[in-house]
């Protein structure tokens, strides 16, 4: 027999809601994500905190992130569902999955082409001798 949501606290149905609000809303250019696998027709970069209480019961601040092909403006609220055993972890209507690694994949392919590129110049400088 299934368990109702107020039956199962730990279920994302029962957390507590709690209200969010918005940090800023970037335009974030899609170029170059093609490149590492990340292609999206999501453009705004969304910051925003909410407050929940940690393990002592004292109300501390959070903080997350996400992507919308909708613009936010500053200081919009928009409810929040947070874990009680851990208030870090949340879910929100606008995406269910927070953003943390699109630039991080980003940097890291920049990163292993200057090398390969830096490889491949030196290489051509030490053969020319």
């Amino acid at each position: 027999m299934p368990v109702s949501p107020a039956e199962n606290p730990t279920t994302p149905e029962a957390w507590p809601e709690a209200l969010a609000t918005v940090l800023s809303c970037k335009y974030d250019f899609g170029a170059g994500r093609a490149l590492v696998g990340i292609p999206t027709t999501k453009h705004f970069r969304i910051t925003y905190n909410y407050w929940a209480p940690n393990e002592d019961g004292v109300d501390t601040i959070h903080r997350g992130e996400f992507v919308s092909d909708h613009y936010l403006a500053q200081n919009t609220l928009f409810p929040i569902r947070y874990n009680p055993d851990t208030p870090s972890d949340h879910l929100h209507a606008y995406s269910s999955v927070t953003v943390s690694s699109p630039r991080n994949s980003l940097l890291i392919f920049g990163i292993l082409g200057s090398i390969v590129l830096s490889i491949v110049w030196f290489a051509m400088l030490r053969g020319c001798r």
